[in-house]
């Protein structure tokens, strides 16, 4: 006989019940996409400024080079850290980009800039590690945190002073309870603001001085409208530095970002990445070297991006839809839309229902005020913009 015992019908097996780690907080501007999806299934027109992604296809050059890659046929693994080609290449887009000569061994390609994040976060802290976040900011930032149980601190930000952390804020936070890491993004989601080079610098200096981890996110570098951003590695060592091809590259679907580590912290990763991810997928790798010849392409892109903020930043002070500060890079507009209520979820589900126009509620990125705001995104076509203006001053009637 044998010894398998049957399976319990299905009204007695055993329930299963959700770690504590994955009662993580829910991405709303992912939520709000589905919702829009659903009502596009049901027939509608939806407008899509819901979320961070670039309207343009990755430029011609990325997609020969995949092509090329796939028509050679077999598509295995590369190494861990990436492949030495692309990692080179990145390093000297520092030195073109930035003026800063990197050494190629110090890049790890990584799955997308989240990725980057949750090796970053599991190399840098132990469960437990405090690491503080700008509010509002990226809400994936505090959700993975949460999932590797480190403790996140928020760093509240006023428009007044248009959203910006400061060094003296960082050092008030650890004065009265010590941090182990702070995470800053710059230029900003959900605000677009950015933090001055002056500014980056004493941050900078004031995380090495008082034994803080700096992680710096410049997804959205390249993305700027009035001066360039500068990047953390010319200010500190040991700063870990986050970007992606997502934004300014326009590859968000192929899943690709990269780090930059100090010395210490590359083999740590390199032995997290081998046990995580192997390897970031081949062909975006190849796709993501070629991607860098395209700046023309590239510029052209962002050049529709400043068009579609002019188009916003004009259009909205008469609307009575919410207050705003300047945009200086990224892609989104943060709205205050407190005059107008006080539940920015249900606004932005009547928006999406009434006037077919998706945008993310702010309690996405700050849990606290963000019941007052909303994010409405800018990188679609020129004509969705200006077709979201309209039906936006219609509905505001």
């Amino acid at each position: 006989m044998s010894d398998l015992k049957p399976v319990p019908p299905m009204g007695a097996a055993r329930v299963l019940k959700p770690s504590r780690r994955s009662r993580v907080a829910p991405f709303i501007a992912m939520d709000v996409m589905s919702a829009a999806a659903r009502r596009e299934r049901e027939g509608a027109h939806v407008i899509h400024m819901e979320v961070g992604e670039p309207g343009a296809p990755v430029p011609m050059a990325a997609r020969d080079a995949a092509m090329a890659a796939l028509a050679a046929g077999r598509i295995g693994y590369t190494e861990a850290l990436g492949r030495p080609a692309l990692r080179a290449r990145i390093a000297r887009h520092y030195g073109e980009t930035y003026g800063v000569d990197l050494d190629p061994a110090r890049v790890v390609v990584t799955t997308g800039s989240s990725a980057g994040f949750l090796l970053s976060f599991l190399a840098l802290f132990d469960a437990g590690a405090r690491v503080a976040i700008a509010a509002p900011g990226y809400p994936a930032y505090r959700n993975i945190l949460d999932a590797l149980g480190i403790d996140t601190v928020s760093i509240e930000t006023r428009a007044e002073t248009r959203h910006v952390v400061t060094a003296e804020m960082i050092e008030a936070a650890h004065a009265r309870q010590k941090l182990d890491g702070v995470l800053l993004m710059s230029p900003a989601n959900p605000s677009g603001t950015m933090i001055s080079p002056q500014a980056l610098a004493a941050i900078c200096e004031t995380c090495d001085r008082l034994g803080i981890a700096f992680i710096s996110d410049e997804i959205y570098h390249g993305l700027t409208y009035v001066e360039p951003a500068e990047t953390a590695l010319k200010f500190s060592r040991t700063a870990v530095v986050v970007n992606s091809f997502s934004k300014y590259f326009c590859m968000t679907g192929w899943r690709i970002g990269w780090l930059v580590l100090p010395d210490e912290l590359v083999r740590p990763v390199e032995r997290l990445q081998q046990s995580l991810a192997i390897s970031v997928p081949l062909l975006s790798q190849v796709a993501a070297e070629a991607v860098f010849e395209s700046r023309p392409e590239l510029e052209a892109i962002k050049q529709s991006y400043a068009r579609n903020r002019d188009v916003l930043l004009n259009a909205l002070p008469g609307m009575n839809l919410g207050s705003f500060h300047p945009v200086d890079g990224a892609f989104y507009v943060y709205l205050d839309i407190g005059h107008l209520t006080n539940d920015s979820s249900d606004f932005c589900q009547r928006m999406l229902m009434e006037a077919g126009v998706a945008a993310t509620p702010g309690l996405d990125f700050d849990r606290e005020r963000g019941s007052r705001t909303m994010r409405l995104s800018f990188a679609g076509s020129e004509v969705d913009v200006v077709e979201a203006v309209s039906r936006l001053r219609n509905w505001l009637v």
